[in-house]
C-alpha cells in the first residue's frame, strides 16, 4: 500500500505532505517536562500522541531519531526547592525519576534520547555569545542577557504576531523592567541569591534562560535545521517562537523546523486544568481508577490538534469501547485456535456455513483504516473504520461464517494497529481455561437442550451464572463469557 502522509503544520497553518529533509530519515524534537512536580494527564495528551505517531511513521520505514529535553533547572524547580528545602537538582532528579516512570507505565517507549537541560551548558553558553556577537542579545547589569526580538525581522511567523502583539510573551524568567521590549526574553539569568544553581561563564555567573535551553539541545544532535518540532498548543507563543528567533538568528538559515506540530488543549470539565481550580489530575492519580490502556485509548481517540475536554462520562464510553475490543478478540481467538471444547447439539452447525465476504471487508477495512491515519493522523475516522470492522464481523460470528483463517487474518491486523496504539490489553483476549465442573456443568445443559428440557437447561444456565460466566448459544455450540 502506497502511503502519502499529510500532518497539520502550524507554521503554514494546513496540512501538509510529509517530505523529510533526507529521505526517509526523520529527526523529531519534543518539548519535554519542566521537573517541578509530577507528571499530569496534560503532558499525556501531548507524550501518548507523540509515541503514537512515531510507531506509525516507524512501521511505514522512517527511521525516526526522537530527541525529548528535560527542563531541569528553572525558576519553578529553585522555587518549590526552597519550599521543601531541599537541593534543586535532588528535587528535580526525583521528578525526572517520577516521570519517566510514568512514561514507561504508559508504554511511552519511543523516545531515542532524553537530554537534561543542565548536561548542555556548553553549548547554551556558546549560543549565547553567538547572539550577543549579532547584535540580538543585550545586557541589563546585575540581571542578565536578553533576546532583542525587534532585531529579528520575521519574529512572530509561527505564532502569526507581531513584535507589537508581543506585549503578553513574558514567561518564566523574564520579568524584568529594563528591557527595551516587553516581549524580549532572557537567555542568561545572573545569579541572585547565595544558595541558587549556577554556572560559570564568559559574560557571567548564572543559569540558561527556558527557550535556548531547546535550541542549544536541538542544534548539538540535528544542527541549525530539522525536520520536526513538537509539544503543547500552549507552547506555541512565546517559547517555540523565541526558540526560531534564536536558532535562525544564529545561524542565518531558514527554517528552523520543516513541521511543527502542537497536541490540543486537555480541560477538565470544559476548564482548563489548573491546581487553583483543584481538578488538576496526575497520572499516577489516574491509574488508580483506569488502566494505561484506558488512558492511552482516551488520549488518541480524538484529532490530535482538537481540544479533549475530560470527563468521568467519557471514561465509562472508554471502557466499554475497550471491552467491546476486548470482548471481540476472544471471540475471534476462540475461532482461530479451533479449540471449542463442548459437544454440540445434533441441530447445531458443524462448520463454517457458506461463503462470505471477510476477506474483502478485512481489505478494505485495512485500506481505509491507514488511508486516515496518513491524513493528518486521523484517528477519530481510523478508529470508527476499526469499530465498524468489529460490528459486520459479529455477523458473521453469529451464523457461525468464519473460518479459523480468517480470524487468524483479523487477530494479525488488530495486533498491528496495537502496535501503534497500545491500547488494547492482549491478555485480556486469550482464551479463558474453564473449570472441569463448569465444563461438566455445560455438557449437561447441551443434553438438556437436545432433550428439549428447557426447565432444567434454565437452571444449569443459572448455576453457571453463580460461577461467574454467561453462556451465549451460537451456531457452532455454546460460548462461555466471564461476566
Amino acid at each position: 500500500m502506497k502511503h502519502n502522509l499529510k500532518i497539520y503544520n502550524t507554521l503554514t497553518g494546513k496540512k501538509d505532505l510529509l517530505k523529510p529533509m533526507h529521505g526517509k530519515n526523520i529527526n523529531l524534537f519534543v518539548c519535554g517536562v519542566t521537573v517541578f512536580d509530577f507528571p499530569h494527564i496534560g503532558h499525556a495528551r501531548t507524550y501518548v500522541f507523540f509515541d503514537s505517531y512515531v510507531k506509525y511513521l516507524r512501521s511505514l520505514g522512517f527511521k525516526v531519531f526522537y530527541l525529548q529535553n528535560i527542563t531541569n533547572i528553572d525558576d519553578k524547580i529553585i522555587q518549590r526547592a526552597r519550599e521543601k528545602r531541599v537541593p534543586p537538582k535532588d528535587l528535580a532528579l526525583a521528578f525526572e525519576k517520577e516521570y519517566l516512570n510514568a512514561m514507561k507505565i504508559l508504554k511511552v517507549n519511543s523516545v531515542s534520547k532524553y537530554a537534561r537541560a543542565t548536561n548542555y551548558i556548553k553549548e547554551i553558553i556558546n549560543q549565547v555569545q553567538i547572539l550577543e556577537k549579532k547584535g540580538f542579545a543585550y545586557l541589563i547589569e546585575n540581571d542578565g542577557y536578553y533576546f532583542n526580538i525587534a532585531k529579528f525581522k520575521n519574529y512572530g511567523k509561527l505564532a502569526n504576531r507581531t513584535v507589537s502583539e508581543a506585549e503578553d510573551g513574558v514567561s518564566r524568567i523574564d520579568y524584568s523592567g529594563k528591557k527595551i521590549n516587553r516581549g524580549d526574553f532572557c537567555l542568561w539569568k545572573f545569579k541572585q541569591e547565595e544558595n541558587e544553581p549556577s554556572w560559570k561563564s564568559p559574560f557571567g555567573q548564572g543559569r540558561p534562560g527556558w527557550h535556548i535551553e531547546d535550541t542549544a539541545i536541538s542544534e548539538k544532535f540535528f544542527g541549525a535545521q530539522y525536520d520536526m518540532h513538537g509539544g503543547g498548543r500552549d507552547l506555541i507563543f512565546p517559547h517555540h517562537e523565541a526558540e526560531v528567533s534564536q536558532m535562525e538568528a544564529i545561524s542565518g538559515k531558514r527554517p528552523l523546523v520543516k513541521y511543527w506540530l502542537h497536541t490540543g488543549f486537555l480541560t477538565i470539565g470544559g476548564q482548563k486544568m489548573s491546581k487553583s481550580l483543584g481538578n488538576f489530575t496526575t497520572i499516577s492519580d489516574f491509574l488508580r481508577r483506569y488502566t494505561p490502556e484506558q488512558l492511552r485509548f482516551l488520549m488518541v481517540k480524538n484529532l490530535w490538534h482538537s481540544p479533549l475536554d475530560y470527563t468521568e462520562s467519557i471514561m465509562v464510553e472508554i471502557k466499554i469501547s475497550l471491552e467491546k475490543i476486548e470482548e471481540f478478540l476472544r471471540k475471534i481467538t476462540e475461532i482461530k485456535s479451533q479449540k471449542l471444547k463442548v459437544k454440540k447439539p445434533a441441530h447445531s452447525s458443524t462448520g463454517v456455513a457458506g461463503k462470505n465476504n471477510l476477506d474483502k471487508l478485512l481489505k478494505n477495512s485495512e485500506i481505509n483504516f491507514y488511508k486516515h491515519l496518513d491524513e493528518d493522523f486521523n484517528t477519530p475516522k481510523a478508529f470508527a473504520v476499526m469499530f465498524d470492522l468489529i460490528k459486520s464481523t459479529n455477523k458473521l460470528l453469529e451464523k457461525n461464517q468464519i473460518s479459523s483463517k480468517q480470524a487468524e487474518k483479523i487477530y494479525k491486523f488488530f495486533e498491528t494497529i496495537n502496535k501503534v496504539f497500545d491500547i488494547i490489553d492482549f491478555k485480556k483476549t486469550k482464551k479463558q481455561s474453564i473449570a472441569s465442573d463448569i465444563k461438566e456443568l455445560l455438557e449437561l445443559r447441551e443434553k438438556y437442550r437436545k432433550e428439549q428440557n428447557w426447565q432444567a437447561s434454565d437452571e444449569i444456565r443459572i448455576k453457571i451464572a453463580q460461577q461467574g460466566y454467561i453462556v451465549k448459544d451460537t451456531p457452532s455450540g455454546p460460548l462461555l463469557e466471564k461476566i
